[in-house]
């Protein structure tokens, strides 16, 4: 057996921990899953669900404050607006 890693799936105990329900949130016709990370306050994953790819991202606030509605609609258009058409991924 190789002790080189394989790509997947992190372990589970290596795997964030979620607060609440997540945040369902469209913008400009894409569809977003927002969730809070446990433990660590103003820390958000955005999963884009209606995306070409299994693709979204993190995002930390540097206070660690929460984010509003209006803030996650903001990111995300940021997100959105760096992606590159022809391959659905972030524009080099």
């Amino acid at each position: 057996m190789s002790s080189e890693p394989e790509p997947g799936l992190a372990p589970e105990h290596l795997r964030p921990g979620y607060a609440g329900d997540p945040i369902m949130v469209t913008v400009d016709g894409q569809d977003f899953r927002v969730r809070v990370r446990v433990g660590e306050p103003g820390t958000y994953d955005f999963d884009w669900l209606s995306g070409p790819h299994d693709y979204g991202f993190g995002l930390s606030r540097s206070d660690g404050s929460a984010m509003s509605r209006p803030q996650m609609e903001e990111a995300i258009r940021d997100f959105l607006a760096q992606i590159d058409p022809a391959t659905g991924y972030l524009a080099e």
